[in-house]
C-alpha cells in the first residue's frame, strides 16, 4: 500500500512539473539488488578478521588479527556453527586451504596447520618458511595466495618508524613479494611495495592493492610480475641481495627521484604536504629511466574509491547477475566494495572502477565466495579507522537476482570509448551528448603522502551512435591521454523501460594504451547536444548610478548539491555527514560555529589540535577551488543546531 500511495504522488507532481522525470526520483540504488547481511559470531568471540578462504566442503575459514583461526560450519545460515580451529598465533592476516591443511601467513612466517587426529581442532604446526622481524608495528604479513601449482604467494608490509610518513624497509624483503614453495625454497618476486594487504590470485596472475602514502598517489589494481618494481624505492635496499629479480638500485633511483625532507624551527621532522602548481614527475614519465617500473592496470581514484584498498576477488559465473568474470575489491577504510572491468590493450591490462556497494559495519579487509554465490567480507578497524559502526565483522553480500541499470563495462576504442550497459537504454537520451561528461587527470609521483589530482582536463565528446539493440553507445572523444584516469560520468542517459537512471553513473578508465584500429565515421552518429541550447547568458552590469536592489542571502546547498564537490575534493574519504569517520562527523564541525570563511580556511590549513580525540591529522588542501570549498563551507554551516 504504502509503494501505491507513494507512484500516485510521484504520478501527480510529475503531472504538475511538466518535464519531471518520474525515475529520476525514483530510482533504484545499491541496496535494492544486493543486501548486506550479517553473519552471527557466538558471543564473546571478536572477529577482526585478517583471513578468509571457503573450504571445499562449503565451510569457511576465518583468521583474525587476535591470533585465531576458526572453522564456520553453515556459514550461509541462519545460525552457523563456529569451530575454534587454533588460537594463539600471530596476527593472522591471511589463510588458505590446500590438500586437507591450512596455511595461515602470520607476522614472521608461513605456517602449515593441520588436523592430524580428526578432532576438529589444529594438532600439528609446521613453519615453511620464515622471514626477517625488526619488531616495528607496522611489519604486517599478508597471503598465502596459491599458484596453480600449489606454492604460495605472501607480501610483506614496510615498516614505520617514528617518522611514518617515510616507511622503510628495515630488514630484508619488507616490501617485496616472495613466492614459497612446500619444500621452504623461496625466491623473491617483486619489490617496490608499500602496505601490499590486497594480494589477490587472478586467472593464476598475481595481483594486490596498495595504499595511498609516499610515493603513491592514490589505491590502485597493479600485476604483480617477477622482476617487477611497483614503485615505491624503500625495498630497493635489498635488491642486490642473492636471488633478486629486480636490478634497481636505491642510488639510481634517487638520483632520479628527489626525496623530501622538511624540519621545523628546531629541526625536528616534519611531514611535507603538497605544493600547488609545482614542477612534478608521473609515474609514466619515470618508467621512461626505469623499464622495470610497473605501473598500475586500474587506479581506484582516493576517496572516491576507498583510502585503504584490500582484497580483489574476480565474480563466479552463474552469481551477481550480468558482472561475471569481473573483480570486486574491498577497502578498508571506508567499508566498502568497487568493481572493476579489465581488458588487455596491446598486451597490458586496463580498465575501469566503479563504485559498487557501501554501508558495510567495517573495514573491508578480506572477501571470499560462498557456495551459495554470496560474497562474505572480513572486517576489522583497530587502530586503522573505518566507516561503519562496528570495529569488526564478518557478513555477506547477497544479490537478489534482479539486474540493476549500471554500466557493465567501458571499453577503449581508437577514438574514443564504448559503453556496455546492462539493460536497453532509452534512445532519445542516450544520443544525446548532453547526457555524457568525461574529463581526465593524474596523480603525482613524488615522496609526498597522496597526491591531488593534477593536469585536469575537460575532453569534449564529438558524437555519440547507439546500437540498435540499446545496450552500448560508442562515444567519439578528443583530447584522450595515455596513461591518465578517464572520469566518465553518463548521469543522463535512461534506461528504455522504465527510465531509470544508472545506480552508478560515474567509472574511472585507465588508459594505459589506445587501441589501434578503424575509427568511427561520423556518418550515422548523433551530434545533439541539448546542453547547447540551454547555455545562460549572463545580464549586463548597470552603468553607475543605476538603483539597485540589495542581493538576498545565497541559499545553502543542499547535501545533493554539494555531494558531487565532497567526492571530487575526497573529503568523504575522512568525514561522514553525520557520524565518526576517520575524521569528525560534518554535524561536528557545525557544533564549532565556524564561519563560511573560518571554515574555507580550515580546509585549506586545517588544525588538528582541534581535535585531539583523532589520530590521523587532516592534510592542508589548497587545491581546492575557492567556489568549491565555499559552497561545502556554506553546507557545514547550515548544519548548525
Amino acid at each position: 500500500m504504502n509503494n501505491i500511495i507513494k507512484y500516485i504522488k510521484v504520478g501527480l507532481l510529475s503531472l504538475l512539473l511538466p518535464g519531471t522525470c518520474l525515475a529520476q526520483a525514483e530510482s533504484p540504488k545499491e541496496d535494492d539488488y544486493f543486501k548486506i547481511m550479517r553473519v552471527p559470531a557466538p558471543e564473546g568471540n571478536i572477529l577482526e578478521v585478517g583471513g578468509l578462504c571457503v573450504m571445499p566442503n562449503g565451510n569457511l575459514a576465518v583468521s583474525t588479527r587476535r591470533g585465531d583461526i576458526f572453522i564456520v560450519e553453515n556459514p550461509s545460515s541462519q545460525r552457523p556453527f563456529f569451530r575454534k580451529f587454533a588460537s594463539g598465533l600471530h596476527e593472522v592476516l591471511g589463510v588458505a586451504y590446500k590438500n586437507g591443511s591450512l596455511y595461515c601467513v602470520q607476522r614472521g612466517e608461513l605456517t602449515k596447520m593441520t588436523d592430524t587426529d580428526m578432532d576438529g581442532v589444529a594438532d600439528e604446526f609446521k613453519t615453511i618458511y620464515a622471514w626477517p622481524l625488526s619488531g616495528n608495528y607496522h611489519e604486517y604479513s599478508f597471503g598465502p595466495k596459491l599458484a596453480a601449482d600449489g606454492s604460495f604467494f605472501v607480501t610483506l608490509n614496510l615498516g614505520f618508524p617514528p617518522i611514518w610518513w617515510i616507511p622503510k624497509s628495515m630488514v630484508p624483503w619488507r616490501g617485496w613479494a616472495l613466492h614459497i614453495y612446500e619444500d621452504g625454497r623461496v625466491e623473491p618476486w617483486a619489490a617496490g611495495m608499500r602496505s601490499p594487504c590486497g594480494i589477490s590470485m587472478i586467472d593464476n596472475e598475481l595481483f594486490y592493492t596498495d595504499n595511498q602514502g609516499d610515493w603513491v598517489g592514490s589505491g590502485s589494481i597493479m600485476q604483480v610480475k617477477k622482476g617487477s618494481f611497483m614503485g615505491h624505492p624503500a625495498s630497493l635496499v635489498w635488491s642486490g641481495l642473492p636471488g633478486s629479480p629486480v636490478q634497481i638500485t636505491s642510488e639510481q633511483f634517487f638520483a632520479k627521484n628527489k626525496m623530501r625532507e622538511e624540519f621545523d624551527k628546531n629541526g625536528n621532522p616534519v611531514k611535507p604536504q603538497n605544493i600547488v602548481n609545482e614542477k612534478f614527475n608521473t609515474e609514466f614519465e619515470i618508467k621512461k629511466d626505469f623499464p622495470q617500473l610497473q605501473l598500475p592496470a586500474v587506479w581506484l581514484p582516493h576517496g572516491i574509491l576507498g583510502i585503504s584498498n584490500s582484497e580483489i576477488v574476480k565474480i563466479p559465473e552463474g552469481v551477481f547477475g550480468p558482472f561475471q568474470g569481473q573483480l570486486l575489491v574491498g577497502d578498508q577504510g571506508q567499508s566498502m566494495v568497487s568493481r572493476v572491468f579489465m581488458e588487455k590493450v596491446n598486451g597490458e591490462y586496463q580498465g575501469v572502477a566503479w563504485p559498487f556497494r557501501s554501508g558495510f559495519q567495517s573495514g573491508v579487509v578480506r572477501l571470499a565466495w560462498g557456495k551459495d554465490g554470496s560474497l562474505f567480507a572480513g572486517e576489522t578497524n583497530r587502530g586503522w579507522g573505518s566507516a561503519g559502526e562496528a570495529t569488526e565483522g564478518l557478513q555477506r553480500l547477497v544479490w537478489n537476482n534482479k539486474v540493476p541499470f549500471e554500466m557493465r563495462a567501458i571499453r577503449a576504442m581508437p577514438d574514443g570509448f564504448e559503453i556496455e550497459f546492462t539493460k536497453p537504454v532509452d534512445q532519445k537520451t542516450a544520443s544525446d551528448i548532453a547526457s555524457y561528461n568525461i574529463e581526465s587527470y593524474i596523480y603525482k609521483y613524488h615522496s609526498v603522502y597522496g597526491s591531488p589530482p593534477v593536469n585536469e582536463q575537460k575532453c569534449p565528446i564529438l558524437g555519440v551512435k547507439v546500437s540498435a539493440d540499446g545496450f552500448k553507445a560508442r562515444l567519439i572523444v578528443s583530447k584522450l591521454r595515455r596513461y591518465y584516469i578517464h572520469t566518465i560520468t553518463v548521469d543522463g542517459v535512461r534506461d528504455a523501460e522504465n527510465s531509470y537512471s544508472l545506480v552508478h553513473p560515474t567509472g574511472y578508465y585507465t588508459l594505459n594504451n589506445i587501441p589501434e584500429g578503424p575509427k568511427l565515421s561520423m556518418t550515422g552518429v548523433s551530434t545533439k547536444n541539448t546542453a547547447a541550447k540551454n547555455v545562460v547568458v549572463a545580464p549586463k552590469k548597470e552603468s553607475k548610478g543605476t538603483a539597485t536592489k540589495t542581493a538576498a542571502p545565497a541559499k545553502a546547498p543542499t547535501y545533493a548539491e554539494v555531494k558531487t564537490l565532497l567526492t571530487k575534493n575526497t573529503c568523504l574519504a575522512c568525514h561522514n555527514a553525520n557520524t565518526r569517520q576517520v575524521g569528525p562527523a560534518y554535524v561536528e564541525v557545525a557544533k564549532r560555529k565556524y564561519s563560511v570563511e573560518e571554515i574555507m580556511e580550515l580546509i585549506r590549513e586545517p588544525k588538528p589540535e582541534h581535535w585531539p580525540d583523532y589520530s590521523t591529522p587532516m592534510p592542508p588542501m589548497p587545491q581546492v577551488p575557492k567556489a568549491e570549498a565555499r559552497k561545502i563551507a556554506q553546507w557545514i554551516k547550515s548544519l548548525e543546531k
